[in-house]
This record gives C-alpha cells, structure tokens and sequence, in this order.
C-alpha cells in the first residue's frame, strides 16, 4: 500500500483546461438554495464571492462513476485506493469580479500529493491549484485539498473513527448566523453542482458502508455559508480568505457561523461550530 499511494506522486503537474458560464439560472437558483430573497439576478451583474463554487461541476458518463457516487478515479485526479473522499479546504485570492454572462477558462494543476498518518489512519491529500479567467482577465485563484481516507474500523464499533476532541473556538463570534440543513438544502446544492457523493443524499451507504451517524453537509456548502458571512459582515470586499475543514457536520443539527473582525477591519477570523459547540471549519478572511 505504501509503495502504491508513493506513486500516486507521479500525478503532481498534471494539468486540465474547461470552459464554463456564469448564467443567469445558475445564480438564481444558489440564491434560492442558500435561502435569500435576492432581487432576479441580471446580465452584467457581478456574481458574489465565492459563488464560483458552482462552476465546472465534474462531468463523466454515468457508467463512469464510482461506488461512491464520484467519478471514477485515475482521468486528472489521481487513483487514490483510499475508499472516503471529502473536501478539507481551500485557500482563495480574489483578483477581479466575475459577471453574470461571462465565459469563464479554469486552467487546474495537480500541485501536490501528501501522505500522512492520522488518527483514523493512512490519509492522502491532494491539492489541486487552479485559475479562473474571464474574458478581462485572471478572476480567482485557487488551492483545494481533498483528503482520501480508508474504511472505517468497525472491529470495537460500528462508527467510523474515535470522536475527534473539539477544537476550541478561535476567538469570540462579534458576527453570527445560524443555518439548520436539512436532506433537501443538501440535495438542490447537490444537484446545482452536479454532485454525486452518495454522503449526502443516501443515508443507508452513509451510514452503513462509511459509519457516520447521518448525512452529511456538503464541505463546500460549509465552506460557501462562511463566504457568506464574510460578504454580509464585511465594511469592505473580499480579497482572500483561507478554511479548512476540521470535522464533519451533519443534516437537522444546527450550524453555528461565527466571525471576529480585527480593530482595522482589514481581516476577520471565522469558524463554524456544530449543534454541541464543536469548531468544524476554520477560516481567516482578508478584506480590500
């Protein structure tokens, strides 16, 4: 195994290109999913930060898809043989605003493959670095890691890995929102991002074949809703902002999205915490 995921290296350098459209349905429908009362989104209108989440969905024949619900693996990405796949975070530098209308370039590069030993056991993170282009130029740049884990231990229990400790919170909520998802915020932001990860819609593989207690929240809907906060909240634009993922959340538990502001405004740290008060993502935002 160790031989195997060692090879998955070769996979660093890798390149993909795909063309993609800011519309006008695409938006409408994330505002509707994200539960605003937007006024009807316009041609020439800029599209919020971080809203590019919904762009260049992964698509392959339905043949092609994994017992997971992913694509198969081994096409850009590399064939991690690790079963369990979930978003850990990203790091995002907002250099012009996208608009309503616009084509819009991805060029992505396999920019690392890192194996680690954690908690859980054997763990590989991929971070894929990407550029979005529009038609005036770089948009948004981007680094994603997505982790791979192995099946869970059910040998003592039929959960997946031992709790993890909470973290503490990173500093005290000034700003607050709370969010309850529920199986059908979780299947329209699925469907809007063409996302088959049986996690978040198939409670009997989720829980029988990857041991967690319930469905669970898309990372990149977590990830979205901390945007948001920042966006809501900030006096000025976002420039960056970085997040990780630390811990799952799950459907009909209420998320708490908290955010501390520095005394200039300039930056903000932010963290959401689930229903017992545990931190599952952790972010930093930069504001112009």
């Amino acid at each position: 195994m160790s031989a195997d995921l060692e090879s998955l290296k070769q996979w660093i350098g890798r390149t993909e290109t795909a063309i993609d459209y800011v519309t006008v349905p695409m938006v409408d429908r994330l505002s509707a999913t994200l539960d605003r009362d937007d006024p009807f989104p316009k041609m020439g209108d800029p599209l919020p930060v971080g809203w590019h989440a919904i762009l260049f969905p992964r698509i392959v024949r339905h043949s092609q898809i994994g017992p997971d619900g992913h694509p198969q693996r081994g096409d850009f990405l590399p064939p991690v043989p690790l079963p369990r796949r979930m978003f850990a975070g990203k790091r995002t530098t907002f250099v012009a605003p996208l608009l309503i209308g616009d084509e819009v370039r991805r060029e992505s590069t396999i920019h690392n493959v890192t194996i680690k030993d954690g908690r859980s056991g054997r763990m590989v993170f991929v971070t894929v670095k990407t550029e979005l282009h529009s038609p005036r130029g770089v948009a948004i740049t981007e680094e994603q890691d997505i982790v791979y884990r192995g099946d869970p231990d059910r040998s003592s229990s039929p959960s997946s890995a031992p709790p993890q400790p909470p973290m503490p919170a990173p500093g005290k909520a000034v700003w607050q929102h709370q969010v309850t998802p529920d199986p059908v915020m979780l299947f329209r932001y699925s469907a809007l991002t063409f996302n088959g990860h049986r996690i978040h819609y198939d409670k009997p593989y989720v829980t029988g074949i990857e041991g967690y207690p319930d469905l669970i929240m898309n990372g990149g809907l977590t990830t979205l809703l901390t945007f948001e906060l920042a966006r809501s909240h900030g006096t000025t634009p976002v420039k960056f902002m970085s997040s990780r993922n630390v811990r799952a959340l799950f459907v009909n538990r209420t998320i708490t999205f908290c955010g501390e502001p520095s005394i200039d405004n300039k930056t903000a740290k932010l963290w959401a915490q689930d229903d017992s008060g545990a931190v599952a993502l952790t972010a930093e935002a930069e504001f112009k």
